[in-house]
Formats: C-alpha cells, structure tokens, sequence
C-alpha cells in the first residue's frame, strides 16, 4: 500500500503541534481531515453557521487540490454542526459546492473542540 501525508503540520498559535494528517492519499484516494471555518492560525472566520461552513469548504477544496482531487471527486462527507437549528443553512451553504451531484453524506449534531466552532467537515475523494 502507499500512503502519503498531505499538507503542513498543525500547529495552534501557542506552538502546541497537533498530531493529525491534513489528509492521506492512499491507493487512489485521499481522506482529508475535518476541516473548520478557521483561517491559517486557526481563528474562526465568522460566527455564524453561514460564514463557518463556506470556510470550511474552501478549507476543504484546499486540501483536495494538495490531494490531486476536487470537490467533484468526493465520494463521502462525514460533517458535524453543533446546533439542529443550522441545518438548514448549512445545507444551503453546503449545496453551493456539492449541489449538482452531491456525495454520500452523515450529518451528526455535536459539541465541537474549538471554542464557538458551530461546523467541520470531513471527506473521502478519489484521487483521478
């Protein structure tokens, strides 16, 4: 099997280094780690569920390009939103990206670690 770590380490503003894989590319496809509405030192972009999730995806997009895939290429999203209320937002927000032919999804309601995260999102893609 092959396996390759993508993207740059993550490390939080106080120089604490966080052991998880951006993504992992192997045998052809790429699993990308939960992304937040964060910016590069991890500060949230917004504060509502709109703003969170369009910079979740774009996070998510990034980490795809570093893959060799794209958005069209997922197979699987696996996202969390703290509050049943935001679904329906998300969803619209989500569809801007996945709208057309969306992939398999689970959608949990859960408490999130970074404090006043209201979503993360997770993907499996084929890498073509």
């Amino acid at each position: 099997m092959t396996r390759e770590i993508i993207g740059d380490p993550i490390i939080f503003a106080d120089g604490t280094r966080v052991p998880i894989s951006q993504a992992v590319r192997a045998n052809g496809f790429l699993f990308v780690a939960g992304q937040l509405g964060v910016d590069a030192d991890f500060a949230l972009t917004a504060d509502d569920i709109a703003g969170q999730t369009a910079q979740a995806l774009e996070n998510l997009k990034a980490r795809l390009a570093e893959g060799g895939s794209t958005p069209e290429h997922v197979v699987k999203v696996t996202a969390w939103i703290t509050d049943p209320a935001d679904f329906k937002e998300f969803n619209r927000v989500y569809a801007t990206v996945f709208g057309a032919a969306p992939p398999a999804r689970s959608t949990v309601v859960s408490g999130l670690l970074i404090p006043g995260a209201k979503v993360e999102i997770e993907a499996i893609a084929v890498v073509p």
